[in-house]
């Protein structure tokens, strides 16, 4: 049995991590001196905190020690003093960017270590595929093979990009410094879209034990918080409302034992009433732009969910109309499966099989297990088993997250 002291710095790890290794990226201003820093620091947790006790404050021993690692492993190899002398001058630069306008506005960005280091990950002189790819793998601790399975690309891709994103920040020699009003407008398409990738992460899990990792929905919404009060774009509200009105539901989206439950078998009583609400209000100020973007427009559908008292009255042709919306302006396979689902709903089961099957003859699709967990529903609404039970084959052979795996095994076992 594993010793209950380790455990905890596992979960410290899942929650402190990507905080530590932004703060360590401020104060040495070395991205893979940083990443080796926090693992050092988190050996010497392992070694040292079953010994001695949790800190108090685990964030500010971890980031001590990360520190003094890095410093010793400098003073080494001779780079002391040439760290030390850059460190000032990035510390220096990052307070004067040559700004006039309104003073103390760049200073309330460095407050957030991890949103400052997501918009440094985004920075334009690298491609965007990289950006975020860099800025999952960093910001939030996702692994290579998550961030692939969250992208349905292959592990060498990813890998590549963020090798690729590291190597531009050598060889471009990007400073870890605070951007500019100017050059912060120019990184928010990415940064936004990083901030709704973690939270997706943790509402679905791509892999693992968990199905929801809410110590990365707690992060995005933090967050897009931030962002807010930074920036408060129409988009960046309308990503905040997607994140509370998701949210809203996760106290009925799995039992005790962690097994998935249907939205039709969720309890709504449980549902977050003051998310909701404040979802709604948020996407009426994103509206009052006058533009509609992508952020906003899942937040419309997610708020129809919200507000409906069971699956049978939700506005399945509101939710279709916002996905057309959608699709217009931001064309994907998956918002396409999601158009399907509720085409279903609203049509009949016959309807929304004829969209999955033609999404199933694009490569894209084929190794998500969510299209055939789709078509297999469809198929026994429709009384053809022996090809539902197929497709919830398929998609339990590519399912990678346990509690899903359970679900599709209960629904099949329920043919059989």
């Amino acid at each position: 049995m594993l010793d209950p002291i380790k455990l905890e710095i596992g979960k410290i790890y899942k929650t402190e991590s990507g905080r530590v290794l932004a703060g360590l990226i401020r104060i040495l201003g070395d991205l893979d001196l940083a990443e080796e820093a926090l693992q050092e620091a988190f050996s010497i947790a392992m070694e040292k905190w079953p010994i001695e006790g949790i800190p108090k404050n685990p964030y500010a021993w971890l980031i001590s020690a990360g520190k003094f690692k890095a410093i010793d492993a400098l003073r080494r190899i001779g780079r002391g003093k040439e760290l030390l002398a850059e460190k000032y001058i990035l510390e220096k630069e990052a307070f004067d960017d040559g700004s006039t306008e309104q003073p103390g506005w760049e200073k309330g960005l460095v407050e957030d270590d991890q949103l400052r280091l997501i918009f440094f990950c985004c920075h334009p002189l690298l491609p965007l595929d990289s950006r975020i790819a860099l800025s999952l793998r960093e910001v939030c601790g996702m692994s290579t093979v998550e961030i692939a399975r969250a992208y349905l690309l292959p592990f060498e891709t990813i890998k590549k990009r963020i090798s690729r994103a590291k190597a531009l920040i050598k060889d471009k020699k990007i400073p870890y410094k605070i951007p500019s009003k100017v050059e912060l407008g120019r990184r928010m398409d990415a940064v936004l879209h990083v901030i709704y990738l973690i939270f997706n992460e943790g509402y679905s899990a791509s892999s693992g034990e968990d199905h929801i990792r809410k110590e990365l929905t707690e992060e995005a919404i933090y967050l897009s918080r931030q962002l807010v009060v930074l920036i408060s774009s129409p988009e960046s509200l309308g990503l905040l409302a997607l994140l509370v009105l998701q949210e809203s539901r996760a106290s009925s989206r799995v039992t005790e034992d962690g097994d998935l439950i249907a939205l039709e078998n969720q309890d709504r009583t449980l549902w977050d009433q003051n998310l909701i609400r404040e979802g709604v209000q948020l996407i009426q100020s994103a509206v009052m732009s006058g533009r509609l973007g992508p952020y906003t427009l899942q937040a419309a559908i997610a708020s129809v969910y919200a507000v409906a008292d069971s699956v049978e009255n939700t506005q399945w042709d509101l939710i279709i109309g916002y996905y057309d919306m959608l699709l217009s302006i931001n064309p994907s396979p998956i918002v396409e499966l999601n158009r399907a689902i509720a085409v279903g709903m609203y049509e009949g089961p016959q309807a929304g099989l004829a969209i999955i099957e033609s999404l199933l003859k694009t490569d894209r699709l084929c190794s998500y297990h969510i299209i055939y967990a789709a078509q297999a529903d469809f198929l026994k609404k429709l009384g053809l088993m022996d090809e539902a039970i197929k497709a919830y084959q398929r998609a339990i052979e590519l399912v990678r997250q346990e509690p899903e795996e359970r679900y599709l095994k209960k629904q099949l076992s329920e043919l059989l």
